[in-house]
């Protein structure tokens, strides 16, 4: 079993940002065109089908055909439930310096749907539309 991927909070995301970290986005296209961090990359982990959410098959082959296994990757998604799912598919295919951004997008929420931790887009942090 590959190791858990470290979870980072939105600020520390943007400070790896900062020191040469790619910003991966795993949410689907359309989540993506509607707001993502400045400079992110998205690849994503799911897409929509039949009116649903369907597992990427391609997704670690998106990623590999992209980066080296040695690359520097900060995966983020809406709330964090993705992110890492994906940061962990990535480890497990060999990648060696990835970290789950833990409150994605939006936001990490407990289970009565009330946010726990504000996401990259609440905690003020750069954006692209």
């Amino acid at each position: 079993m590959a190791a858990e991927p470290t979870r980072i909070s939105p600020q520390e995301a943007a400070e790896y940002v900062t020191r040469g970290y790619i910003y991966l986005d795993v949410r689907t296209e359309e989540e993506f065109a509607e707001g993502r961090p400045a400079h992110s990359v998205n690849i994503p982990f799911a897409v929509l089908s039949g009116g649903g959410m369907v597992p990427n098959p391609n997704f670690v082959a998106d990623v590999s055909a992209r980066y080296a296994k040695d690359a520097k990757l900060v995966v983020g998604c809406k709330s964090g439930g993705r992110s890492l799912r994906a940061a962990r598919a990535l480890l497990e295919a060999g990648f060696t310096d990835v970290v789950d951004q833990r409150a994605g997008w939006d936001g990490a929420r407990d289970p009565f749907g009330q946010l726990t931790e504000p996401g990259w887009s609440r905690a003020g942090l750069p954006t692209e539309p």
